[in-house]
């Protein structure tokens, strides 16, 4: 049974990204079926939520609705999921955290799912200090049930998949000038530097995770992050904190 195309973006171990979107999909094939943009369960999700947030009107075009009454002077974190929370690998490997079984055109592929040491920790000191927005340019049939796992918290608000990345030379980019909020109260935090190639300037640089048990990066970022969450300008305080692309940590 061959691997799924294109249903996770992540990097290799030297630093290249896999699974760009260089190419023009084939009509009928795999990626066709996973790739269309917002099933029916994600536009019915996206009608409810707008349905509860109702108090303040939607930003036209916006990839967020407005923020709710719970995160109102909050500022926002966007999130990536693959080798920044976790490790998914079609391979057998020992002692997963989660197995996801995804079904395609009549075949079940099992994604094997590592957690990043510390992530639970992690979710939960983040929950109360932001709004938490994960952005994926994974597809939503792989990530969402990873995300019902992971988020044993209940702290992320929102879900983005690779329908709502731009496709830029090749790159799937988060666009954060479309999520609906303020660039000053929006920080980022990715392993792939293409992924936040419109916005560095709001960008937590992060390592790449596979496999590291004794990786400390989220349990490092916590201090920092609460420190940024009652700053006027996040942009002005990550230029403050980074040298040479990476983040200065106390």
């Amino acid at each position: 049974m061959s691997n799924p195309p294109n249903l996770i973006t992540q990097v290799s171990k030297d630093g290249q990204l896999l699974n760009q979107n260089n190419s023009q999909p084939k009509r009928g094939g795999i990626f066709n079926c996973l790739c269309c943009c917002f099933s029916r369960k994600e536009e019915q999700r996206s009608d409810d939520y707008r349905k509860d947030l109702s108090l303040e009107p939607i930003v036209e075009g916006a990839l967020l609705p407005p923020l709710g009454p719970e995160h109102r002077g909050k500022k926002t974190l966007v999130l990536d999921l693959d080798e920044t929370l976790v490790h998914s690998s079609f391979k057998s490997i020992p002692n997963p955290d989660f197995i996801i079984p995804v079904e395609i055109e009549d075949q079940v592929h099992k994604v094997y799912v590592l957690k990043r040491p510390n992530v639970d920790k992690f979710m939960q000191s983040m929950g109360p200090y932001f709004e938490i927005v994960i952005f994926t340019a994974s597809l939503s049939k792989y990530a969402d049930p990873v995300l019902d796992l992971l988020d044993i918290h209940k702290v992320v608000k929102w879900r983005l998949f690779r329908e709502a990345c731009s496709n830029y030379k090749g790159n799937y980019v988060k666009d954060l000038n479309k999520l609906g909020r303020e660039l000053k109260s929006t920080v980022i935090i990715d392993n792939s530097p293409s992924s936040y190639l419109f916005h560095p300037e709001n960008a937590v640089p992060c390592e790449s995770w596979f496999d590291d048990e004794a990786d400390t990066e989220l349990e490092d970022l916590i201090p920092i992050l609460k420190e940024m969450s009652t700053v006027d300008n996040v942009r002005v305080f990550l230029d403050a904190h980074k040298r040479d692309g990476k983040m200065i940590y106390r």
